[in-house]
């Protein structure tokens, strides 16, 4: 083993392209080839090509999840798919800004965490159709699926429900199922 206290990182002539100081806005360029498998995860995909949403249910103490997982979270038990329905409401929402290189381009986009009737967990996928103004929590949305799959999460999107765009007035967002 050699310990070098003295060792110090190469340094190169490149430099950082500066846009503003106050606040600190840099350009960075990266680009990555990415191979992976799906798993276990495979029939989630498979089932976006069907118009379908499937989490998972445990066999032991029947917790719904919105997203699949071969075990529980809950009890460490095993899982079976479980269809999710295709309507939900919002739970929660944000604005993004800034985004991977894949989703720069279409920043600003909104993120959404879906309840579901009957399901213990959230889901999280992009609300498309409403601006963020529009967006509340208990708003109803439908999931909606990409004609020309890309083999992504991003082939499930969410839309607002027809007459969402009249906001409730105080009342809190119906409450999912405990077990």
């Amino acid at each position: 083993m050699t310990i070098d206290p003295n060792a110090k990182m190469e340094e190169t002539q490149e430099g950082t392209e500066v846009y503003s100081f106050d606040p600190l806005i840099v350009k960075s360029h990266y680009e990555i080839d990415y191979i992976h498998s799906y798993a276990q995860d495979s029939e989630f995909f498979r089932a976006l090509g069907k118009k379908k949403l499937l989490g998972s249910k445990c066999k032991k103490c029947g917790y719904v999840f919105a997203t699949p997982r071969a075990h529980c979270m809950e009890c460490g038990a095993e899982t079976t798919w479980y269809e999710l329905p295709l309507e939900g409401r919002i739970h929660s929402y944000t604005t993004c800004y800034f985004g991977s290189e894949e989703f720069l381009p279409q920043t600003p986009f909104n993120l959404v965490l879906v309840e579901f009737d009957g399901v213990d967990s959230l889901f999280l996928g992009r609300l498309i159709g409403a601006s963020q103004e529009d967006m509340y929590i208990g708003m109803p949305v439908r999931a909606k699926f990409r004609r020309n799959l890309k083999i992504s999460p991003t082939d499930v999107y969410f839309v607002p429900m027809p007459g969402s765009d009249k906001k409730p007035g105080k009342k809190t967002a119906p409450k999912r199922r405990r077990k």
